[in-house]
């Protein structure tokens, strides 16, 4: 402790010497002063008797009791500036007796014998300590140097787990890539397919009067557009689970990676370390590192933090590689799906255009022989009206006949057989046109008929070759065009 300010005769402030003589120690502030510098005379050599004392003392005058307690009650005061003169020895009063003498050196010998055996002990223990302390040090350091090589043993091995779960994920994520591109594939070739039968369903609209049936080919093609549909909604649901399978396995791989990282470059410093030793390089004092502890994680945690980034990643491939084997299970299924209805569809169509060519036919027969019964007919019609002609004539001469005998004079207007056959053939042939006439009639009517009929049947038989055309030639011609099974899983 310093004290600032303390007076020079302040006994705190000096240090303890021995009573007989000065310390013999060879430390520096053995050598130092502790008296102030002073401005004194160089004859002064007894800083404890008064310059009085001195001058009585020269006379061999005895001082009185009256100065002597004078001279120590202000022995403090006045010892500052006492002169010491070497001359003055001589007249000195011994101050100690030879058995005082004795006893200090005595004393001094035991002092100085405890001090080297002091010395002694100090010095065998401070190198037994040294010693013990440089043994310990070292072991430390082994063992500090075995720790960190046990940490980069446990570090190189988290190191090739993470490698492997690495080089795992990367080839799940290269494989779910390829699964996620042959499902856009396959997705990109349903666009044809629903395409032909959209077309188709548009082109069978174009179907005149009866033949715009709901029939077993638009049913068909109904479901089957409602399959390519259905199957294109399973394969964007399952493309969007893909792409978000993807997001994580990328996810875990950049966590992975991440670690790795952290671990090679923890290696690094690690490796560093425990090749450090006492005579490298680059080591230095920083001063209350010790204290300092950055520290995030515990052995265990981080050991269970590595742990579950692996586990994490092994669940997201095991995720991943489910995922492929249900796409490829998709694909195979929307695969087998349409290929299932495109061929209803085209048996349907082949039926159906089976029966239109059958109905045609029969129509173009029935046509063939309408017009044979309409030529008939009209022969016909040509016939009674010649007969009606020629009956004109009979009934002309009859009814001439009558009129002739009408003129004949009073009683010789007699009603005999030859007016009565008259009479008869008159009405004879007047029935006989009014029947020709009828069946001219008749004959015109089914005339009428008959062409009405051809009309019917020319026009049904256009749809049918209309129908025909639409199913053999729109639809059937751009069906030829359905992708392959390979194509449709996406390989090509």
């Amino acid at each position: 402790m310093e004290l600032m300010g303390s007076t020079l005769t302040a006994e705190y402030t000096r240090p303890k010497t021995s009573q007989y003589f000065p310390a013999i120690s060879n430390m520096v502030s053995s050598y130092r002063s502790n008296q102030p510098v002073l401005a004194m005379n160089p004859s002064a050599n007894q800083p404890w008797r008064t310059n009085a004392y001195y001058r009585t003392g020269s006379t061999a005058a005895i001082p009185s009791l009256s100065s002597i307690q004078r001279e120590n009650l202000g022995f403090d005061l006045v010892r500052a500036k006492t002169m010491f003169y070497p001359s003055n020895r001589s007249a000195m009063i011994t101050r100690y007796t030879p058995d005082d003498w004795y006893k200090s050196n005595q004393s001094n010998y035991r002092e100085s014998e405890s001090s080297r055996n002091s010395a002694e002990r100090l010095r065998r223990d401070t190198i037994r300590l040294m010693q013990d302390k440089e043994q310990l040090t070292r072991r430390t350091q082994e063992t500090t140097s075995k720790n960190i090589g046990e940490r980069l043993n446990d570090i190189s091995f988290w190191k090739s787990e993470l490698n492997h779960e690495i080089d795992n994920m990367v080839s799940e994520i290269m494989a779910l890539t390829e699964v996620k591109r042959r499902l856009e594939r396959a997705l990109q070739e349903t666009e044809g397919p629903l395409q032909v039968s959209q077309e188709c369903l548009y082109h069978r609209e174009k179907r005149m009067s009866i033949d715009l049936v709901h029939d077993n080919v638009e049913k068909d093609l109904i479901r089957e557009v409602e399959t390519i549909k259905s199957c294109q909604e399973r394969m964007r649901r399952h493309l969007d689970k893909a792409i978000a399978q993807l997001a994580s396995n990328r996810a875990a791989q950049h966590e992975l990676e991440r670690d790795l990282s952290d671990k090679v470059t923890a290696q690094r410093i690690d490796n560093r370390c425990h090749h450090l030793r006492n005579a490298s390089d680059g080591i230095s004092y920083y001063r209350g590192i010790e204290r300092l502890d950055p520290s995030l994680s515990l052995p265990d945690s981080w050991s269970k933090f590595t742990d579950d980034n692996i586990l994490h990643s092994q669940s997201e491939r095991a995720a991943s590689h489910k995922l492929r084997d249900v796409i490829e299970i998709l694909l195979n299924v929307t695969s087998n799906e349409m290929w299932k209805h495109f061929n209803t569809v085209n048996v349907a169509f082949t039926n159906r255009m089976s029966e239109t060519a059958d109905a045609k036919n029969s129509l173009q027969t029935h046509l063939a022989k309408t017009l044979q019964e309409i030529f008939q007919t009209e022969m016909l019609i040509e016939s009674l009206k010649k007969a009606l002609r020629d009956k004109e004539c009979p009934l002309k001469v009859a009814q001439t006949r009558l009129d002739e005998r009408t003129r004949r004079p009073n009683v010789e207007l007699c009603r005999d057989n030859p007016h009565h056959r008259l009479v008869g053939e008159v009405r004879e042939i007047e029935d006989t046109i009014h029947k020709l006439r009828e069946r001219l009639m008749e004959a015109e009517n089914t005339l009428q008929k008959l062409v009405k009929t051809k009309a019917a049947l020319e026009h049904d038989l256009s749809i049918k070759a209309n129908s025909l055309f639409l199913d053999q030639e729109k639809c059937m011609g751009i069906r030829k065009s359905f992708p392959s099974t390979p194509r449709l899983v996406g390989y090509t």
